[in-house]
């Protein structure tokens, strides 16, 4: 049986059932999200070695998310990558954000999502990333669909090895099993003072072992 065989089986085995504590994986430390709505609902934050899918439609606050995320990691002196796969990513806004730049690594893979895998499987390889990002939210669905297990499966393991914090962003949930934690977004209402659209109110709900969760949070602009 494959290595990717091997991972996929463990993965179904622990969404299904309860392990013994000799069989589960290693309990991982937090990385927190910076919001305080998403980080009751996901107990904590995200979890290092392990791949969270944050998902939802344009405007449903999942860039936002990931850049809070993003300005936690780096103000905790963490350097972080960010894999872009079509160039949507603004160093401007993510700094007026709390980003510090300068312990982050952007690169722009020109709209070529296959290059971004390779992109960011290389960087969790080569260490020293607290956080990798690899963003294909405005990568077309039937290409990120076209992602294969087996390489969701790759950069999981790579992510376990180096002990990074690895969130994939997309439109819907394409990981499937491989991802430990997908949150998806959605966005409720808009809020505005007069004719000033100041915040979007969006509900989250967090997905993790068959189980899911709800909350809301104002994604302010």
């Amino acid at each position: 049986m494959s290595l990717t065989a091997v991972l996929q089986l463990r993965a179904e085995i622990e969404s299904r059932f309860e392990l013994a504590p000799g069989l589960r994986s290693p309990e991982r430390t937090l990385l927190p999200t910076g919001i305080e709505a998403i980080d009751r609902l996901t107990a904590g934050g995200i979890a290092r070695g392990q791949l969270t899918e944050i998902c939802g439609p344009q405007s449903s606050g999942r860039t936002a998310l990931a850049i809070s995320i993003l300005s936690e990691a780096t103000r905790r002196g963490e350097c972080c990558a960010w894999v872009d796969a079509t160039g949507a990513f603004d160093p401007a806004s993510a700094a007026q954000m709390g980003v510090d730049l300068d312990r982050l690594l952007w690169v722009n893979c020109g709209g070529n999502a296959e290059n971004a895998l390779k992109c960011c499987d290389l960087l969790i390889q080569a260490g020293g990333f607290g956080l990798v990002v690899i963003d294909l939210a405005d990568t077309p669905e039937a290409d990120a669909r076209r992602i294969s297990l087996a390489s969701w499966f790759r950069l999981r393991h790579a992510a376990e090895r180096a002990g990074s914090a690895l969130i994939a962003l997309s439109r819907r949930v394409n990981a499937q099993s491989c991802s430990a934690l997908q949150i998806e977004l959605r966005r409720q209402r808009t809020i505005a003072k007069g004719r000033l659209f100041t915040a979007l109110a969006i509900e989250a709900e967090s997905r993790k072992h068959f189980r899911s969760r709800t909350v809301e949070f104002l994604a302010v602009r």
